[in-house]
């Protein structure tokens, strides 16, 4: 069996979805591993380091995808690539399938088997093939980092001779994989941090991390689907969030934010008017600028000021640190390999193992996620 990985076309995009470490991996399973020339240069990985591991470095990027059996990306495949691959390939990657209903389209009128990480049910069995934790994770720290080298004060408390200077404050929205990470990674670095979120059953990891979690005065029994995911909340309570959020933001020196609801757009949790309560000098990261982003007025992909508060969008903050978030992500693939893979290294698909089931999104010409055909029925 053949398996692919290409140079990433997502423009910023440098991370690559096999590292020279997995592809040894891969061989241990039989699998023949082809990479394009240059594919694995930008995360720092030579083409030398795969053939090393016994992978093919190919320079015709059209010859690599027309023989694939297997093709593995990090980023969205483009549809000029979907139309050299034969039926019945079989793809895996972040393909963003809520954002981009077409292209989902494209992959099931190809007859291409496509899984996508970020369909992986949350459970137990599947941690070590979770990417989309493994990447958020690398996320919330970039974020903790950007928001500490971007404020205009120290992050530690500083005792000296000419006096001490208090730590800065930093609030983190949301305490998810990449909101704990962020949470941890500015303490680290000195910071007095605080933690909010909706579901009360994180109150206690926040905690765990020496931050102190801040309560409002709101009803979120009813904040948490059975997967651990937040849960889409009504306008209403929304409103009386943002309110009460915005009351406090003035007592922060950085903002991090990462509240995400799977499928959906971004919830406003900073509005204009709370940035506008900030000290001069503070710092926004919003992490959920991709998605329509948490703090109103967040740009993505760019660096504004506003009322002298920095707002960042960051969309791909993994592809900062790429050679780490490489090798995170392509183990996470030879790990979920490992199950459509056998002894002979051939490809055998049960459908029935509810991983598989979880994350495959289109096969045999069809649509099969429910999420997604839910999404299109709406569309």
């Amino acid at each position: 069996m053949r398996l692919v990985a290409v140079r990433e076309t997502v423009e910023g995009e440098r991370r690559v979805a096999i590292t020279p470490e997995t592809a040894k991996g891969f061989k241990k399973l039989k699998v023949d591993v082809t990479i394009e020339a240059g594919a694995g240069a930008a995360a720092n990985f030579d083409d030398e380091a795969y053939t090393a591991e016994g992978a093919l470095v190919e320079n015709s990027r059209d010859v690599a995808l027309r023989n694939a059996d297997c093709w593995y990306f990090v980023n969205t495949p483009r549809k000029a690539d979907i139309q050299l691959l034969r039926e019945n390939t079989v793809l895996a990657g972040f393909v963003r399938p809520f954002d981009d209903l077409e292209l989902v389209e494209t992959l099931a009128k190809s007859r291409l088997t496509t899984f996508a990480l970020e369909l992986l049910p949350r459970t137990t069995r599947a941690q070590v093939m979770d990417a989309l934790s493994s990447q958020a994770s690398i996320a919330g720290y970039r974020a903790a980092v950007l928001g500490a080298a971007s404020l205009s004060k120290v992050s530690p408390m500083m005792t000296t001779p000419a006096g001490t200077i208090p730590p800065a404050r930093v609030l983190v929205i949301g305490a998810g994989v990449a909101g704990l990470q962020a949470i941890a990674t500015a303490g680290r670095l000195g910071a007095r941090v605080e933690a909010y979120d909706t579901r009360p059953a994180v109150k206690e990891q926040v905690e765990s991390l020496g931050a102190r979690f801040m309560e409002l005065n709101l009803d979120s029994s009813d904040s948490e689907t059975s997967g651990g995911y937040a849960k889409a909340q009504t306008e209403d309570f929304l409103d009386q969030q943002r309110a009460l959020l915005a009351d406090r933001l003035a007592d922060f020196d950085i903002v991090i934010t990462t509240a995400l609801v799977p499928g959906q757009a971004a919830p406003i949790l900073v509005p204009q008017s709370g940035v506008e309560t900030m000290r001069r000098g503070s710092v926004i990261v919003d992490l959920a600028a991709a998605n329509g982003g948490n703090c109103e007025v967040s740009v993505p992909d760019q660096r504004i000021d506003h009322a002298g508060v920095s707002v960042f969008g960051p969309t791909n903050l993994p592809s900062d640190l790429a050679p780490d978030a490489s090798k995170m992500f392509s183990r996470n693939l030879l790990n979920f390999s490992k199950l459509i893979i056998n002894s002979d290294g051939n490809l055998i698909v049960d459908f029935e193992d509810e991983i598989i089931a979880g994350a495959t999104l289109t096969h045999a010409g069809k649509i099969v996620s429910e999420a997604v055909l839910k999404k299109l029925e709406r569309s």
